[in-house]
């Protein structure tokens, strides 16, 4: 016998379905929404109902975006040469949030995984082409996860890329700040070393 009213289950129901939200999780943000006052609980529905009704894809970059194209895109600020491809919108607010890029982005909707039947043409792909043509952008950052995936994607990429005369470059993986080489895997060690650079000294050390 389930020992809660059948709407606190549905909520629960409908809660677990969200990703990495097992029953356990979802059973305690039930209980939460019934402890808030219900002006907070009308707010997070009417929250919910917005974003459904007004977040899309800009038609340039295809980041999340309630303006069409997106402010990054319409950023007269930004380096419009350089385009930055990521594999998700949460790569590219990975990439924002640190400051120190200031093109644009290109955002693929996933990465080549052909064993679950993705390919070329379920990315934006082609997309991105024509961006390279009509904008005339001079440099392509590659910036996918290291995965296997995401490594296959950079390389198909660049094959594409390569012969329009466009810079192809790629972020560096390394050592995380705060990281122990012994603990880091083979992959990570070796795109660390083949992405060192000469060490830059300080003014008071040279």
């Amino acid at each position: 016998m389930n020992p809660y009213p059948p709407s606190l289950k549905k909520l629960i129901n409908e809660l677990s379905k969200l990703p990495g939200i097992g029953e356990k999780t979802a059973t305690r943000l039930a209980l939460h929404v019934l402890r808030m006052s219900k002006e907070d609980v009308q707010k997070l529905a009417q929250s919910l109902i917005e974003v459904k009704k007004t977040v899309r894809f800009c038609s340039k970059c295809f980041n999340l975006a309630d303006t069409d194209p997106c402010e990054i895109c319409s950023d007269p600020g930004r380096n419009a040469g350089v385009v930055c491809v990521v594999e998700s919108p949460g790569d590219l607010m990975a990439i924002e949030n640190s400051g120190a890029y200031k093109g644009r982005y290109h955002v693929l909707q996933g990465v080549l995984a052909p064993l679950d039947g993705v390919g070329p043409e379920d990315l934006k792909i082609k997309e991105l082409l024509e961006r390279v043509a009509s904008e005339k952008i001079k440099e392509v950052v590659l910036a996918l996860n290291p995965s296997a995936e995401g490594e296959a994607t950079s390389v198909y990429l660049a094959r594409l890329l390569k012969p329009k005369g466009v810079k192809v470059t790629q972020i560096a993986y390394g050592i995380p700040m705060g990281g122990d080489l012994k603990y880091a895997d083979k992959v990570t060690l070796t795109r660390a070393l083949r992405g060192r650079l000469e060490t830059i000294l300080e003014n008071n050390d040279r």
